[in-house]
């Protein structure tokens, strides 16, 4: 597998907080890599540092062969990078094949009106959203923006996809219906970075497991091995169950 996304030494301080500090890693062609840690690691901070949401105060960005360090998230999207957001952001006033449509246009193809409505309606019906396609936005369920999210994301084509917690707050049903979706996503060449609490979620779903702790990486190995690493056992222990579902996994 070929290095598709390269963080090298990336830092970002907010004040007195130093959010990420020196994080360095690789995501291959191909690849889901899940990102975890404990609230206020600095996952979703380094999220926003990868799409050119946040600037980076020192360390360089590589992504498909660019350097992207700096640049602004529409002209990171343009390059084949999209995203979801933790917090569903639809376009309230729109209707949902809209809300993909808007996805196509700013996409790594730039397309055209015509060819947006086409990608949208193809998309819609890969996350199974394609019978609210004339819906508005605002009023799907949390289970259907998120898949709303997921699918405007998709429409902009890329290459890498960012997932904020695509899993949160959705019941099991539902959980395994974006399992689905993700496993999909991967098969049809995205490779795939995600943030996610939901332990035997992202333990089942990652090639690798990136683990930060109060900014700083603290393990980057397959999953099978970072259940048992100590250090992101530690990173755990005010969090009892969480503890227990990583040991269960042992």
């Amino acid at each position: 597998m070929t290095g598709l996304l390269e963080v090298r030494g990336i830092s970002k301080r907010f004040g007195g907080l130093q959010a990420v500090s020196d994080v360095s890693f690789t995501l291959n062609e191909g690849e889901i890599l899940g990102l975890i840690g404990p609230n206020g690691a600095g996952k979703t901070s380094l999220f926003n540092l990868v799409n050119g949401v946040y600037k980076s105060d020192k360390g360089s960005i590589m992504f498909a062969g660019k350097d992207i360090t700096g640049l602004s998230p529409d002209r990171v999207v343009r390059l084949g990078l999209a995203r979801t957001h933790q917090i569903v952001r639809p376009l309230q006033g729109m209707t949902v094949l809209e809300n993909v449509i808007v996805g196509a246009c700013f996409g790594r193809e730039n397309q055209s009106m015509h060819d947006a409505h086409a990608t949208a309606l193809e998309v819609l019906e890969k996350v199974g959203l394609a019978k609210r396609a004339y819906s508005p936005a605002r009023a799907l369920t949390l289970a259907s923006k998120k898949r709303l999210e997921v699918a405007r994301a998709l429409a902009a084509k890329p290459k890498l996809l960012l997932l904020d917690e695509v899993l949160a707050g959705l019941n099991p049903t539902e959980i395994a219906q974006m399992i689905d979706i993700i496993h999909s996503i991967r098969d049809s060449g995205i490779s795939v970075f995600m943030i996610e609490h939901v332990m035997q979620a992202i333990m089942n779903l990652s090639d690798r497991i990136l683990v930060l702790n109060l900014g700083r990486k603290i393990a980057e190995a397959p999953p099978a091995e970072v259940v048992h690493n100590t250090d992101v056992v530690e990173a755990y222990l005010g969090f009892p169950d969480i503890v227990d579902k990583l040991r269960g996994m042992a």
